[in-house]
């Protein structure tokens, strides 16, 4: 995965409101999925973008009685449903933008009970033969509006 060169310099604005942010974090889902399965891949995609992206954390706190809390994005997290054609078509698009970190999670993925089998059938499978629970976009505002803002939340 090629990292966007805006990552390296994005400047942390935990003090700006999610709607005013210059970058944009959504995830889009399978809208047909069961819920346990669209949870999953929502879940790996979201410790996908931490890893490739750890600038979008905020720093832990903690609570009134000195508890402790993770950091959680300050970018936010829009989660979105599609039917799974359109989940691929954006993803298509998506990879295809230099500015935009993409994360995805192929069906394979939720199919093998090991790591490395999950890899090695990746390594099998043509990229137009894969199918997407999920994908996650991360990068400028305008340009993860440009392929999203007319999916729905999912609900």
């Amino acid at each position: 995965m090629t990292l966007p060169e805006w990552l390296d310099g994005l400047d942390p604005r935990p003090d700006v409101p999610t709607r005013e942010q210059g970058v944009k974090w959504v995830i889009v889902l399978d809208r047909d999925l069961p819920r346990g399965l669209q949870v999953n891949a929502a879940a790996c995609l979201a410790a996908a973008v931490g890893r490739a992206a750890p600038a979008i954390l905020g720093e832990p706190g903690l609570d009134a009685d000195g508890g402790a809390h993770s950091g959680l994005p300050w970018t936010g997290c829009t989660v979105l449903a599609a039917p799974a054609a359109i989940v691929r078509a954006i993803r298509a698009e998506a990879v295809a933008a230099p500015d935009l970190l993409v994360t995805d999670m192929a069906a394979i993925a939720q199919r093998a009970g090991v790591y490395l089998d999950y890899l090695a059938e990746l390594g099998r499978s043509r990229g137009d033969d894969l199918d997407y629970y999920a994908i996650g976009i991360l990068g400028p505002r305008s340009a993860v509006d440009r392929l999203t803002a007319r999916l729905p939340l999912l609900r």
